[in-house]
């Protein structure tokens, strides 16, 4: 592969076409590792249904938390989630409209790594109702009973977020992969090929078709750009604007941003490095690829250690007795583990990526992103419920433990993604069959 590109030189059209395609239709090996996946994800989903039905059977009684630490592993797994979908976003619409065409063998999968993720993260908030069957409220529908949400609150803001995040990534995500139904109908026998035709909208593949849909492609991918700044300030505007010691900060804004896309790549490496493996698209996921996204994944890393940093300093240099106080309990205290786990899993595997060669070392990238993805969880856990359990009355200091039920719940949604991630690699394409071609066609240009 010649320096610079993103692709063999060798590869044709009717090899990504046969590959890409070969996957979901005649899948590699005899399908035994795709079924043992999907059975284990499958046992964590029932593991989800248990836990949600008993949640709704007994009430958030059921989970540990109790006041003063009413927002337990639900709210920092909501945002731990939606970093997650982060990535996908970025790497989808934001490099698509600044035209880095690298991108192309990553987005799709990128793409519905963010669907499933905040999917996941919209099912928290819902299940911590204390009264789930009337989540609609928060919607700011005509009602005869003049009911309306309190468009002051940041709750408020993060349901507008969630929707508008969860349908411009779905828009996205289809309108990218209809010339790749078309694709696989054309493949395909039998009812696959009705149901891909379906979803294929009637294309024929001509110059009409492809000026529309790379004008409608670049349109979506321009409204979803500010959703990768906007979703995750408003969760962190939702910690910011109360006066809680160890969240009253205007660096949340910008940290979780920024944490959020950090988390985001680091998922899409370990899934990256898994297709590659399983489905063989090592010439189509290539080892600059995997360079890149761990450059990405270094960048994003240390600009993230800043937010920690400036969130430490600015809580000592305030001589705040309780925002020093909560910086001493994530320190040394309390929650001292989670606080020096997300330091150490964040960011001292992630000094390995500083050299070239480790970045295109498939093990290396997949431990340090495992880390990092780890480390995330590690610091939302810190950052909920380190500020929580001890706020400006000491007469109502409490600590937190998670409760079984909200373990199972966790473990569930994990298995509830992948399951439904192993599904999608088997009847969709992973990696988009056009936008791979276009870069083979314009490096063959130079």
């Amino acid at each position: 592969m010649a320096e610079g590109k993103s692709l063999p030189a060798d590869l044709s059209d009717r090899g990504v076409t046969a590959q890409i395609a070969g996957a979901v239709l005649h899948p590699p090996g005899s399908g035994w590792a795709w079924l043992a996946v999907l059975g284990a994800s499958g046992l964590l989903v029932a593991m989800l249904l248990v836990s949600i039905f008993w949640l709704f059977f007994k009430g958030v009684g059921v989970w540990g938390i109790n006041i003063p630490v009413n927002w337990g592993i639900a709210i920092s797994n909501t945002v731990w989630w939606i970093g997650i979908g982060h990535a996908g976003t970025f790497i989808s619409a934001v490099l698509l409209v600044t035209g880095q065409h690298w991108r192309n063998s990553l987005n799709r999968f990128a793409e519905a790594m963010t669907l499933l993720a905040a999917t996941c993260a919209a099912m928290y908030p819902v299940l911590h109702l204390g009264r789930p069957f009337y989540f609609y409220w928060v919607i700011p529908y005509p009602n005869v009973m003049h009911v309306w949400p309190q468009f002051r609150s940041p709750l408020e803001w993060d349901m507008f977020a969630f929707f508008t995040y969860l349908t411009v990534s779905l828009i996205f995500w289809y309108v990218g992969m209809i010339p790749d139904m078309a694709a696989l109908r054309d493949t395909a026998t039998g009812r696959r090929r009705v149901v891909y035709g379906l979803m294929a909208l009637g294309w024929r593949g001509s110059a009409a078709h492809w000026a529309r849909w790379r004008r409608a492609y670049v349109i979506v991918a321009a409204i979803a750009v500010p959703l990768v700044v906007s979703v995750h300030s408003g969760v962190a505007l939702l910690f910011a604007v109360g006066p809680i010691p160890g969240w009253h900060s205007t660096i949340f804004p910008p940290y979780f941003v920024l944490g959020a896309v950090f988390s985001g790549f680091a998922v899409v490496v370990m899934l990256a490095i898994v297709l590659r493996t399983v489905f063989g698209f090592r010439n189509l996921i290539t080892d600059r690829h995997m360079d890149l996204l761990g450059q990405w994944l270094l960048a994003t890393g240390l600009m993230t250690s800043y937010g920690y940093v400036m969130d430490a300093f600015t809580a000592w240099y305030s001589a705040e007795p309780f925002e020093r106080g909560t910086l001493l309990d994530r320190v040394a205290g309390p929650y001292a583990l989670s606080y020096w786990s997300a330091v150490v899993l964040n960011f001292v595997p992630l000094q390995m990526l500083w050299l070239p060669r480790l970045r295109r070392t498939m093990p290396v990238m997949f431990a340090v992103a495992l880390a990092v993805t780890l480390g995330m969880w590690f610091e939302r856990y810190m950052l909920v419920e380190s500020a929580l359990s001890r706020d400006f009355l000491p007469s109502s200091w409490g600590p937190y433990v998670p409760s079984l039920w909200e373990w199972m719940l966790f473990f569930g949604l994990v298995g509830f993604f992948l399951f439904a991630f192993t599904l999608f690699v088997r009847f969709l394409p992973a990696v988009p069959i056009a936008e791979v071609k276009e870069v083979l066609h314009e490096e063959r240009e130079g």
